[in-house]
């Protein structure tokens, strides 16, 4: 047996891309929930809006959120494809949710078409988990 360590496994182009997407998206949210007062006042959680006092105090949990999927994405986490497909999943039920009960949404026909076209990434993710874990390329 060899003392010599194995190269840690290349990062592919898309984890890279998703990685560099969540950073990227905190950058954009970071301002606009702190200085913009249009967007600043409203967040959505599980298809139901916040406005207000509790929006600005849950807006940084979204931030958490995409900070730990860069995180995740960069260093090959284990647990970031199933966690950003669960994401996926669950930002295609709260559109469907929106569209229905919120007076900007458009009813449940639009809805269904955004969660399934939403739908679309967690399913990629899924398959994706399914590739790397047969090469064995997350840590």
């Amino acid at each position: 047996m060899s003392d010599t360590p194995t190269p840690p496994h290349e990062r592919p182009r898309w984890m890279t891309a998703l990685a560099l997407f969540c950073l990227v998206t905190v950058a954009f949210l970071v301002p606009r929930d702190l200085f913009f007062p249009a967007t600043r006042d409203v967040e959505v959680w599980f298809g139901f809006e916040l406005h207000g006092t509790p929006a600005l105090l849950t807006a940084p949990l979204h931030w958490i959120l995409f900070l730990a999927g860069a995180y995740g994405f960069w260093f090959q986490r284990r647990w970031i494809l199933p966690a950003a497909a669960a994401y996926a999943f669950y930002v295609a039920a709260s559109h469907l949710v929106w569209s229905e009960v919120s007076p900007n949404g458009r009813g449940w026909i639009a809805g269904l078409a955004q969660a399934l076209v939403l739908s679309i990434p967690g399913v990629l993710l899924l398959r994706a988990r399914r590739t790397t874990e047969r090469r064995g390329n997350l840590a």
